[in-house]
């Protein structure tokens, strides 16, 4: 007589739940390290209107430091003395505007540390420095 075994052979299948909280972390981690960027290199002419209204004040100062030294405050090219003087009155108009310095990689370490201490001495304490 031979003895065959009646033993059950368990089913093959897949555990997802480990896969679904890998997922998970990953979708957190993308949308944490994800940079939203201000896209304000446009190609535009805007019309002139003569009888518009007071522009409202900036929600930021950008002040921009290219490879050569020239500042750039919100986008208008600028000297330090005139740098110097819409700083302090900004900060004197709104200390908590927040200041981003945007310089060249190749720029010196000089000029970002200037308007850096430019602003703090104007009363701005929220600096940022964009990076790409």
């Amino acid at each position: 007589m031979s003895v065959i075994s009646t033993r059950k052979r368990r089913k093959a299948e897949i555990n997802i739940v480990p896969l679904i909280d890998v997922l998970v972390v990953l979708i957190f981690f993308f949308l944490v390290s994800m940079q939203f960027r201000n896209l304000t290199v446009l190609n535009l002419t805007l019309p002139r209107v003569e009888t518009a209204g007071h522009e409202e004040a900036p929600d930021r100062l950008e002040i921009a430091i290219d490879a050569e030294g020239q500042f750039f405050f919100n986008g208008d090219p600028m000297e330090m003395d005139a740098l110097t003087e819409q700083v302090r009155l900004y900060g004197q108009a709104n200390p908590r505007i927040p200041v981003v310095i945007v310089a060249d990689e190749n720029s010196f370490l000089r000029h970002v540390t200037y308007v850096m201490d430019l602003a703090r001495k104007s009363g701005l304490e929220t600096i940022r420095l964009q990076t790409r």
